[in-house]
């Protein structure tokens, strides 16, 4: 999650890779030698603060979000969730799948596309559906994924770890990508916010709203608020997936802050006044 703040053992610092300690992307042979260091690395530091082990690696650290008007649809087939479980199948089913339950193409025309007749379209996407996890379609009431948005930006902004747990699904994801590593349930993820996010509990970030849905999920810039120059450090970008219970089922933070301008977010604000 977010880098804590200045002058504490931190994300920011001791916990973040130095560009020199993970070699250049360079190919595909370059990325993957990238991704295993990055593994040994963060299980190198991880307990330094005391943090359980990851519940395992995630293969799909290098997917990024992009983003999405709001009121595009296909708001379960757009998740993160779904396009890291599609990487899993096949090329033909892959496409069946996203032909038929993405973009909602009929039978037929999903055979046509792929130059087959419909009972192999069929069988394509029978498999597909038995190979992936599709994951539940995310909240469709629009009144309480704003109200569940409040409630955890409220919690975020104060430190509140005992709020952002009880917002949490029981097996809920808490990921930082690209880091190959992920939490799961809520006890991960309550010890993981107290030992590295917030530390003592003290607050220190600013969560600012996107214009657009990441890959149709509610979306924040994360920043890290600096007195001293009066303005807001951009640190990330938080995404949340939201179930249809009104829980979040997982909290992912990208940490590259090239990405914010695609959804219209500055890399510094200037430092609130009432704060």
């Amino acid at each position: 999650m977010p880098a804590a703040r200045r002058g504490s053992p931190s994300l920011a610092g001791d916990f973040r890779p130095r560009p020199e300690s993970v070699p250049g992307e360079g190919g595909e042979r370059g990325v993957g030698d990238r991704r295993r260091r990055l593994v040994a690395w963060a299980a190198r530091r991880l307990p330094r603060f005391g943090v359980p082990s990851p519940a395992g690696a995630d293969p799909w650290a290098w997917l990024e979000p992009y983003p999405v008007a709001p009121g595009a649809g296909a708001q379960r087939s757009l998740s993160i969730a779904f396009v890291a479980a599609l990487q899993r199948l096949p090329p033909d089913q892959r496409a069946a799948l996203v032909l038929s339950d993405v973009l909602e193409f009929p039978l037929t025309e999903v055979a046509d596309i792929l130059d087959c007749d419909v009972t192999e379209a069929g069988r394509l996407l029978l498999r597909a559906r038995a190979a992936i996890e599709v994951p539940a379609r995310e909240c469709a009431d629009g009144g309480q994924e704003a109200e569940v948005v409040a409630r955890f930006t409220s919690a975020f902004e104060r430190g509140d770890i005992a709020a952002i747990t009880a917002l949490l699904t029981q097996d809920a994801w808490l990921r930082m990508r690209p880091l190959p590593v992920a939490y799961r349930g809520r006890a991960a993820a309550r010890h993981f916010l107290s030992a590295v996010a917030f530390p003592g509990g003290t607050p220190g970030y600013r969560l600012v709203g996107t214009p657009s849905r990441a890959n149709g999920q509610p979306a924040f810039g994360c920043y890290l608020r600096d007195p001293a120059a009066a303005v807001d450090h951009a640190c990330g970008l938080v995404v949340l997936t939201i179930d249809d219970d009104g829980r979040i089922a997982a909290i992912d933070r990208f940490t590259d802050n090239s990405m914010l301008p695609r959804f219209g977010l500055p890399r510094t604000l200037p430092f609130p006044t009432e704060l």
